[in-house]
This record gives C-alpha cells, sequence and structure tokens, in this order.
C-alpha cells in the first residue's frame, strides 16, 4: 500500500524531504480527494487540516461508508486549528473507551 498526501505547496516541501512520493498540491481539492478514494492502491492519506475543511462532507461521506484509505489529518505550517476535531484520536477513544492526550 501506498502512501498519498493532499496539502499545500510548504506542506509538501516536508513531506517529500520525508520521503513522501505521492504528493498533491490540489487547484480541485475534491477531484484529486475523488480520484485517490478510488484508487484502491493507497492505503494513507495525509490531508491538511484546511483541506480537509474544503472538502469536509465528500470526506465524511466516504468515512462512513469506507475504512481504507485511512485519512490522516495534519495541520499546515500555521498550526493546529483549535475547533478541529482530530478524527484518528476520536477513533482511538471510540475503539478503546478512553481518551488519549499529551500532557503538559
Amino acid at each position: 500500500m501506498k502512501i498519498a498526501a493532499i496539502c499545500d505547496n510548504d506542506t509538501a516541501v516536508g513531506l517529500r524531504l520525508a520521503g513522501l512520493q505521492e504528493l498533491y498540491v490540489p487547484d480541485d481539492a475534491v477531484k484529486i480527494w475523488n480520484q485517490l478514494s478510488e484508487r484502491d492502491d493507497i492505503g494513507i492519506v495525509f490531508i491538511t487540516e484546511k483541506i480537509a475543511e474544503d472538502i469536509g462532507k465528500h470526506l465524511k461521506e466516504y468515512r462512513i461508508r469506507n475504512n481504507i484509505p485511512i485519512v490522516v489529518e495534519i495541520p499546515d505550517k500555521k498550526g493546529r486549528k483549535k475547533d478541529h476535531l482530530d478524527f484518528v484520536s476520536h477513533l482511538i477513544k471510540k475503539a478503546v473507551g478512553v481518551e488519549i492526550s499529551k500532557e503538559k
């Protein structure tokens, strides 16, 4: 399975340096998302929180019906959004029954 990312230019540079090969900086995020979600060779999709907001309805409907690819929302260079729900943490809480958090 491959890992892909839909992100802005700055995040793409960092992910490219980390070794990701399939990077998409979209003009039309919905079109790119539809193409990636139909592929069966993609296991994980990293997507910036801003782009996830832009395609919110499509992403939510996809998550209800499908388990793969796993969609991991990441912050962009501006940092994590305050009102953003981390879906992976939500899944862990749902499966385990405990909330995972980082102590400061």
